[in-house]
């Protein structure tokens, strides 16, 4: 079982301070557009590896490699500018605190902004990730689903910034991961439903949410607040 911590959109005041320590979570999920220090902080209050994605109001990530010498774009060595220590997984499967972690952020595109997507080109992204580490349906050893937009039509926004991608239903049918969680959609303070789909619950975590995560099995809410 691990407890997991799952941040997104909106900062919450008091986890700025040493009281985010209370939480006792193993592992920081980000979930996207929120400030790289806030991350960073939990994951040092928390002494907790941290695994995002970037939101579509996040700064443009693509292009790094980790090198011998340190992290290089286009062959320069360069300064990460991403949250110091977390691990980047966009387009990918990652594996943190014993679970299995697929990612896929950005949102859906309406302006010429980075982390936008269009529905085919999400698609093409979900594919090669799925291609690249070798997932095969009905072996899908994946534990959560970490994105920055919700699936098409599960508690997504009318509006062209806010409509979910049709791309992450179908890859929650393939991978069936027990919960996928994702931020974007703001509830102002309101509950945001979960959605079941197939056996994924399907989670909001825009301001935060804390539960235990246990391979295989139903995870938990042990606490949670809509918005900051």
């Amino acid at each position: 079982m691990v407890s997991v911590l799952a941040v997104a959109d909106e900062p919450v005041e008091w986890l700025w301070s040493d009281r985010a320590r209370t939480l006792g979570a193993d592992l920081v999920l980000g979930a996207g557009d929120l400030p790289f220090g806030y991350l960073e902080h939990l994951s040092e209050a928390l002494s907790a590896p941290c695994v995002f994605v970037p939101g579509n109001h996040d700064r443009d990530l693509t292009g790094y490699r980790t090198g011998r010498g340190g992290v290089y774009r286009a062959g320069m060595p360069v300064t990460w500018p991403g949250p110091v220590g977390a691990v980047d997984a966009d387009a990918r499967i990652v594996r943190e605190s014993g679970l299995q972690i697929a990612g896929l952020g950005g949102s859906m595109r309406y302006s010429g902004g980075p982390n936008q997507w269009s529905e085919a080109q999400q698609c093409r992204r979900a594919m090669r990730m799925l291609a690249r580490d070798g997932i095969a349906r009905g072996r899908a050893p994946v534990d959560i689903l970490l994105t920055h937009s919700p699936p098409r039509d599960v508690g997504d926004g009318d509006d062209p910034a806010h409509r979910g991608f049709g791309t992450l239903r179908g890859l929650v049918r393939w991978l069936r991961p027990s919960v996928m969680l994702h931020g974007h959609i703001h509830p102002f303070g309101r509950p945001a439903p979960d959605v079941t789909l197939g056996t994924t619950r399907v989670i909001n975590t825009v301001g935060y949410t804390l539960l235990t995560v246990t391979p295989g099995q139903a995870p938990t809410i042990v606490r949670r607040h809509h918005g900051s």
